[in-house]
């Protein structure tokens, strides 16, 4: 029948008698590039076969052990940290965002002093906020008699501005800038202004110890926060940030008081992190809005996402393109999914499987800051003069903020992989070719011998095999025992 045939085919064709295959392996042990095998094979002495033995064999442990260890160590996932600093000609400036402390205007919000704990509501969508139990019936009555009403416009007309009378002085490298140089955007301090936004145009320095120089007039008595405690802090709070990022206040923000002159040094850091397994970046996160990832935007970014899908509207202190969310919406259901967010950890930030891993690569700017009363006697009254006012209001009201860069450096620290592949290999190879005297030919003698003898047994147990049953000629006249026993010696 047809396994007959095929039992036949093999022995004829494929499978050599017990000479042949004798002699393939003498010619095997005796030929192969992995050294010592031969010394086995030919050497006539059983005392010096022995030794050889043991030589091979110890040096083939050794090799084992050594190239699992080279992997135990790879698949560990090594790195090491380089910290290059570079000097160069000229250096990006940075983006900077101020913003008052005083966040409203006094004789809007004299009447309103519920505006504070709304404004608190809306900005907890950026950090958590507690709100305490005893303003919630004020709160609710002045939510259902002023259901059309605005914070986000109230904030922009009422809250902190800039112009020629907040902005006295504004130096860049010597050339003077404006407040239409400033792109207004919303923080948890309301409005906030931005230098450099964007990067657009893109402001380089060349020399150090110059940079951009701001003189700021608080205004105390024209602006407020909390009513009820009266004026808390006077002064301007500012972030140095990347051009192409979102300004970050919570814990990061410079403060510097009334009657102070801030002189701000900063450095440029550049941190490369590599991806999953050996870091905890992940290179293919892409933001909807924002063109550079960051850990803070896509914090935001995913805030906006649930709170789009819970309430069906979006805050306007938050990314994208919904409805935005009414005073009613903002307590009845913006506030709870803030909380809901953060206590179920919605959106985590950190690691490589959380929401928002950390960036592949990221620029800081660490600062130094020195404080300094601001102007003497004849600075004082130079500017009394100037600005018509008493020399006590200079005092009260005035702050000056001078931020450049202590030298024309930058500061990348790199994480790089300790073992790459290559390396690997190199190191396998190294380890083979020192004990073994191997190479990747004798790995392919190798597989090319134990494929060789498997494919033998493979025969050599299909023909051991017990007969199938002929399904397909039942009459057909089979072999007798006899006659194939006969068959498989012939070889």
């Amino acid at each position: 029948g047809i396994l007959e045939k095929i039992r036949l085919y093999l022995i004829k064709k494929l499978l050599p008698c017990l000479e042949d295959r004798r002699k393939y392996h003498q010619e095997f042990a005796s030929s192969t590039s992995f050294h010592g095998v031969h010394k086995i094979v030919q050497t006539q002495s059983k005392t010096r076969k022995v030794l050889w033995l043991l030589v091979v064999t110890g040096c083939l442990a050794i090799v084992i052990w050594q190239i699992c260890s080279r992997f135990v160590y790879y698949f560990s996932w090594p790195t090491t940290t380089t910290v290059v600093v570079q000097y160069v000609e000229n250096v990006k400036f940075p983006a900077v965002t101020f913003c008052n402390l005083n966040r409203f205007q006094a004789h809007a919000v004299s009447n309103l002093k519920i505006i504070f704990l709304i404004w608190n509501i809306v900005s907890g969508a950026l950090q958590k906020f507690v709100m305490e139990d005893k303003y919630s019936q004020e709160l609710n009555d002045f939510l259902l008699g002023n259901q059309n009403f605005s914070i986000k416009e109230f904030t922009r007309k009422n809250g902190f501005y800039l112009n020629s009378s907040t902005l006295l002085e504004c130096e860049f490298f010597g050339k003077p800038c404006y407040p239409q140089d400033f792109e207004h955007v919303f923080t948890e301090y309301g409005n906030c202004f931005t230098f450099n936004h964007n990067d657009l145009p893109a402001r380089r320095v060349t020399l150090s110890g110059r940079g951009l120089y701001l003189l700021f007039d608080v205004q105390q008595e024209q602006f407020t926060d909390e009513p009820a405690l009266g004026y808390t802090d006077a002064g301007i709070t500012f972030v140095i940030h990347s051009p192409r990022e979102l300004p970050r206040f919570d814990g990061l923000g410079l403060l510097t008081p009334v009657g102070m002159h801030a002189q701000v040094s900063i450095r440029q850091l550049k941190s490369i992190i590599q991806e999953y397994p050996w870091g905890e970046c992940k290179p293919d996160i892409k933001l909807q809005y924002h063109k550079t990832y960051s850990t803070n935007g896509c914090l935001q970014e995913c805030k906006a996402r649930y709170i789009q899908d819970w309430c069906g509207c979006l805050p306007f202190i938050l990314p994208g393109n919904g409805t935005e969310c009414d005073l009613l919406k903002f307590y009845n259901c913006v506030y709870p999914a803030v909380y809901d967010i953060e206590t179920k950890e919605l959106c985590t930030v950190g690691t490589h499987n959380s929401t928002c891993p950390v960036p592949c690569e990221e620029t800081d700017y660490p600062t130094t800051v020195t404080y300094s009363s601001f102007g003497g006697k004849k600075a004082i009254k130079y500017f009394s003069a100037k600005l018509k006012k008493s020399p006590e209001y200079i005092r009260q009201n005035l702050v000056g903020i001078d931020i450049k860069y202590h030298d024309l450096s930058y500061k990348i620290t790199r994480q790089q992989k300790a073992l790459t592949i290559s390396e690997l290999l190199a190191d396998v190879g190294g380890q083979l070719g020192l004990f073994c005297g191997a190479s990747m030919i004798t790995i392919i003698e190798l597989l090319e011998y134990i494929f060789t003898n498997f494919c033998w047994m493979c025969i050599f147990l299909l023909l051991k095999a017990p007969e199938m049953p002929q399904w397909n000629n039942p009459s057909q006249n089979q072999p007798t025992h006899k006659e194939k026993k006969k068959g498989i010696q012939e070889c």
